[in-house]
């Protein structure tokens, strides 16, 4: 296990901006492609276990440098051990964390080509037991941990400009409300939200930005589920499948498509037919 050792955070300026370039045309690829993960350093936020687990396994073994972040030094460990990848402890609900860990990897690659935020948390709740200090917990994890991550990484993005990138893991439960989802849903669609705008903001500079929304991934945080889930993909595809998209340089991945365009389609429709397939598909 390479462990990083944490020290002062120092600011990071972007300098004087570039020339804009022009955008690409409509049917062109929507974001940088990374076609050679080859000696790419990257930085998976949320890799203890799960898809970021997977995600550090996978881009390993296709030769890229990694660094892994997570609060479970334990996992963490682990994950670092059997990749080879750099371990860079942090919490995400502490901004300074995230900060001491980017300097510190910046000392040892002096860049960062792409940061994958996978860092996330699940609480199922209905509107009949709603707790505040719950919601307010996930809402913590879940959103303001990735605002967190992406206030330390997005000077350095800008500061090295065109070539780099951003992948931000919401959920297809941001797509439309779902039974069991009252806040974890919302947290996620102000993700999607987010990342879109994000995407809008970063492409005339050429850093790309990747919107990456899973259906069902088997995973400890859906072992936990006590209802069937449609589609259910194990973690090490899940990698695999987002890596291959970010390679053909698509905004939005998600997966498993035979379930999640079902999702798509019913974000479109009209509330009264959405609102009455979802009781009827959910039995919510």
């Amino acid at each position: 296990m390479n462990t990083i050792t944490q020290r002062e955070s120092a600011p990071v300026v972007a300098p004087p901006a570039s020339p804009v370039p022009p955008a690409p045309g409509l049917f062109a690829p929507l974001n940088l492609s990374f076609t050679d993960w080859r000696d790419r350093r990257v930085w998976v936020i949320g890799a203890s276990y799960g898809i970021g687990a997977a995600l550090a396994r996978e881009l390993a073994e296709r030769g890229a440098k990694v660094a892994v972040s997570a609060r479970n030094r334990e996992l963490l460990g682990e994950v670092a051990q059997t990749t080879g990848a750099l371990a860079a402890p942090l919490d995400v609900t502490d901004a300074d964390s995230i900060r001491q860990a980017r300097d510190t990897l910046l000392a040892q690659w002096g860049g960062i080509d792409l940061v994958l935020v996978v860092a996330g948390t699940h609480i199922e709740m209905r509107a009949q037991d709603f707790d505040l200090a719950a919601a307010r917990r996930l809402l913590e994890v879940n959103l303001h941990g990735v605002l967190n991550c992406v206030d330390a990484v997005l000077p350095v993005l800008l500061r090295q400009g065109a070539g780099c990138g951003i992948g931000i893991v919401s959920s297809v439960a941001g797509y439309i409300g779902l039974p069991r989802s009252l806040v974890y849903g919302a947290s996620k669609a102000a993700l999607i939200n987010f990342t879109e705008t994000l995407h809008g903001d970063l492409r005339p500079a050429g850093i790309g930005v990747y919107l990456i929304n899973p259906g069902f991934v088997d995973t400890p945080l859906t072992r936990k589920n006590d209802f069937r889930m449609p589609a259910l993909m194990d973690a090490a595809a899940a990698a695999r499948t987002t890596l291959d998209e970010i390679a053909a340089g698509r905004f939005e991945i998600h997966y498993p498509k035979r379930f999640t365009r079902w999702l798509k389609l019913l974000r479109v429709l009209p509330y009264r037919l959405q609102l009455w397939l979802v009781r009827r598909i959910t039995g919510g």
